[in-house]
């Protein structure tokens, strides 16, 4: 997990909290009862004001977040220690300050530094306890005379350290948790995003393609009966050939505009998948869609999968990606397609080619209308793909890297054919 800087702000305010917490404390103590904490403990507070002025400063430069965080919690390990001497050891109050060490290694590092935090706040206390019990280092603080055995030194110790632990563990399950929450979160904000376009692209391909559809569907009509009617030759022949494909061209565009628009699959009837692949397949390679370094591998060959929906959507999907996948390799490569069911009865669909792949970011905005990668794209296949897949209540996930290709897994639930 990376650390940000607003963590480190996080953990600087976490810590005037507390010190805040513990001089307001300890004047009420002083000005309440008998009991008077020492100049020394006083100052000490009083230097945990100071190293944070140090971390604000070394916040503002910006750099090394990582390691200003480890150094900030090392020396309040320190700091800390030094403050459960002089008040006392498991006499005092203040060993509890260890555990915000913790919580602070759990939530801005990771789990592993969580432990270590625990580990190095056990050894702390325990070796100063265990130093000033048999009077290796002076006894300092209140409670001097006081006679304690052994076993219960060893005891408050043991008690002590597996409170660290504990700490750690329940902080690591709790930012796992919470982690893990914010990410789904943030997955679901991205997946209501993209639907908020498709519906938006819906209203504008519905008027957009009512109106040029007609128009130009006469225009396409015309050019050919007097391609015909004129007997063209030679270079006003290619003139109006290339009108006519032109017009094709737009009217594809125009059709995948009033798949945006459609609110779901309308016609349902028992289709065979394995016969749309392989006819959309066969479409391509007419088209010269598909040249001779080309190779397109799996089981679909072998499978035959019935399912319940539209023929025309699945004629859709099937050519949006197969034709990606395709252009993804223009100097050649293999196109591997399989199909499979899973123990839910699932329908899984394997496309992934060989080809220049995609970066983090260009995979994150495939379905994002009028964005794509090619230069001769529209940005439009890959949104109806993901339009189809959401009519049926599918999922669509999309893995890839730089020159090692892209892989798209589509599952469908079960259908009845």
């Amino acid at each position: 997990m990376s650390t940000e800087k607003k963590d480190i702000l996080r953990l600087i305010l976490l810590r005037l909290v507390v010190v805040t917490s513990l001089v307001v404390s300890a004047l009420i103590i002083q000005f309440s009862t008998s009991a008077f904490l020492t100049l020394n403990q006083f100052y000490l507070i009083l230097s945990f004001y100071l190293l944070s002025f140090l971390y604000i400063f070394l916040y503002i430069l910006g750099k090394h977040y990582a390691l200003q965080v480890s150094a900030q919690i090392l020396f309040d390990l320190i700091l800390i220690t030094a403050l459960v001497y002089i008040s006392g050891g498991l006499q005092g109050f203040f060993y509890f300050l260890y555990v915000f060490d913790i919580i602070a290694a759990s939530i801005i590092l990771s789990k592993r530094a969580a432990y270590i935090a625990a580990a190095l706040s056990a050894i702390s206390l325990g070796l100063l306890v265990e130093l000033m019990y048999f009077k290796v280092i002076p006894y300092y603080g209140p409670g001097e005379g006081l006679e304690i055995s052994l076993g219960l030194v060893n005891y408050n110790i043991f008690m002590a350290w597996s409170a660290f632990f504990l700490v750690a563990f329940f902080m690591n399950y709790l930012t796992e948790r919470l982690r893990k929450a914010q990410d789904e979160m943030q997955l679901a904000q991205k997946e209501l995003e993209v639907k908020k376009r498709l519906a938006a692209a819906g209203e504008v391909s519905a008027q957009l393609a009512h109106e040029i559809r007609n128009p130009l569907a006469a225009i396409s009509g015309s050019v050919q009966v007097l391609k015909k009617e004129l007997g063209l030759k030679g270079e006003h022949k290619e003139l109006m050939d290339i009108i006519v494909s032109e017009s094709r061209r737009v009217s594809h565009s125009i059709e995948q505009f009033l798949s945006l628009a459609s609110s779901g699959p309308r016609t349902f009837s028992s289709i065979n998948l394995t016969d749309i692949l392989k006819e959309t397949l066969t479409l391509l390679q007419s088209s010269g869609e598909m040249n001779g370094n080309l190779q397109v591998k799996g089981n679909y060959g072998s499978q035959s999968i019935q399912y319940f929906g539209s023929g025309n959507q699945f004629k859709q999907l099937f050519w949006n990606v197969l034709r990606n996948s395709l252009k993804a390799m223009p100097h050649g490569g293999t196109l591997t397609v399989d199909f499979e069911k899973n123990k839910k009865d699932e329908i899984q669909m394997r496309f992934a080619d060989t080809g220049i792949g995609m970066p983090k970011d260009n995979k994150e905005r495939i379905f994002e209308l009028f964005y794509s990668d090619f230069e001769d794209g529209q940005g439009i296949g890959m949104t109806v793909v993901r339009k189809i897949v959401d009519d049926y209540n599918g999922k669509i996930r999309v893995s890839s890297e730089i020159d090692k290709g892209t892989e798209i897994i589509i599952t469908l639930p079960s259908g009845k054919a």
